[in-house]
């Protein structure tokens, strides 16, 4: 599959080949899907935690008597119904988190990585390199590649200057490629990945890693 691959600057581009993962039809698609839903539950803390009128301090005391007064009956004041009252059905803490196959996560991260690839959103440079670690060079590279629009870069690693330079640009995103995720690769606008970072993604899923 060909990809496009700038040079340090991105002032020149060519088209190289490299051996990328190849899908026919909808094969792994159901699996990005399931991994996706998975990365995202699994970052849920389900702590929120509602009281129910058992629970809610006070409103032991009938609050007027049963009859005589006009008005409709009430037992307490703490009712659902009641200003202050408990909450019927509300939420509680619980574990959001989804166990998902190891084989599903590999399907998942190369069939994701060839979707991206084929629309054109996955790039190459031949290095991230960040004279002084200064954020606007590092703007202008990014820049000439991905104009506009969330951007995710990844290297293997990063240096501790192109790290500088990098993450303080507000739509820009730092990760390794060893961490890469099928999340990374389905939620950002453009993809651009360093030569040595690309060598270990396609090793990755190649190799039936996620």
């Amino acid at each position: 599959m060909k990809l496009t691959v700038f040079t340090s600057d991105a002032s020149k581009s060519s088209e190289q080949d490299f051996n990328l993962p190849v899908f026919e039809g909808n094969k792994g698609v159901q699996a990005v899907k399931e991994v996706v839903v998975a990365h995202k539950a699994n970052a849920r803390l389900g702590t929120h935690s509602t009281k129910t009128r058992g629970e809610v301090r006070g409103g032991g005391k009938k609050p007027w008597n049963q009859k005589g007064t006009g008005r409709a009956r009430a037992g307490s004041s703490r009712s659902p119904l009641w200003s202050g009252g408990g909450v019927v059905f509300g939420p509680k803490p619980r574990d959001y988190s989804k166990k998902i196959n190891g084989k599903v996560k590999a399907l998942a991260f190369s069939r994701a990585l060839f979707d991206r690839a084929t629309a054109g959103d996955v790039s190459v440079i031949e290095s991230f390199v960040a004279k002084d670690a200064k954020s606007k060079g590092m703007n202008t590279v990014i820049s000439r590649i991905a104009p506009k629009g969330k951007v995710l870069i990844v290297d293997a690693p990063f240096t501790a200057e192109a790290n500088r330079a990098a993450r303080n640009l507000a739509r820009v995103t730092l990760q390794e490629a060893a961490k890469l995720n099928t999340l990374d690769l389905v939620q950002y606008g453009k993809i651009v990945v360093s030569s040595k970072a690309l060598e270990t993604i396609i090793a990755r899923a190649n190799g039936g890693q996620s």
